[in-house]
């Protein structure tokens, strides 16, 4: 049985579950979820999610949200990304327990500032702050990249996926890869391993969609 992914391709969260799967080996299929024309809001899709949000992977009786948890349930399922004992897996825990906290949730919040509101709407205060505030995170992520391969242990795992989540996207919030020469090499890296692809190439779904109607 093939699970399905409710996801959009501008979502890094659901990039994070996708690229989890993709890599995993898991059989999965996208749903496009039609998120700027408020389909997240239906009750429709809040009786699928409660929570209201993308990604969410129904999977037989099985219905998860909320990416890491999406993570995890594909590691469990295929054995692969965990890490290779029990002190790795906790590595694994703690840095997509990290990303959620310090890395997408600011850049998920400054892309989405910056990109998808209209102009004379973004909250330039606000945008200066998040992007301070991520600026800490790049550093964070740059020094533990510096003589690593991988985020945990000696290949890619769940939390290389989750932070990489976001930085893979064109569209400008605050992080340009060549400041960043540790990170850089590692999302090279990443993206040279089978079964990647970029998120508008994953999961249905980009802004040239709405740019042309």
């Amino acid at each position: 049985m093939t699970a399905t992914l409710y996801c959009f391709g501008e979502s890094g969260n659901a990039y994070k579950a996708a690229l989890s799967m993709q890599l995993a080996g898991y059989a999965w299929t996208p749903r496009h979820v039609d998120f700027f024309n408020g389909e997240t809001r239906t009750p429709e899709f809040r009786a699928i999610n409660e929570m209201g949000e993308v990604p969410v992977l129904v999977d037989g009786d099985v219905t998860l949200s909320q990416s890491g948890a999406i993570q995890f349930h594909v590691a469990e399922a295929t054995g692969k990304l965990t890490g290779a004992n029990a002190r790795e897996r906790a590595e694994v825990l703690r840095w997509v327990l990290w990303d959620n906290h310090k890395l997408s949730s600011q850049a998920g919040t400054a892309r989405f500032l910056m990109n998808f509101l209209p102009e004379d709407k973004r909250p330039q205060p606000v945008i200066t702050f998040v992007q301070g505030r991520l600026k800490g995170a790049y550093d964070t992520l740059n020094r533990h990249l510096d003589g690593r391969g991988w985020m945990v242990g000696d290949g890619p795992t769940l939390a290389d996926c989750a932070c990489a989540g976001y930085l893979y996207y064109p569209e400008p919030f605050g992080f340009d890869r060549k400041d960043w020469p540790h990170v850089d090499a590692w999302l090279s890296r990443l993206s040279q391993e089978p079964g990647w692809k970029h998120p508008y190439d994953l999961m249905p779904g980009n802004p040239s969609d709405r740019a042309a109607k």
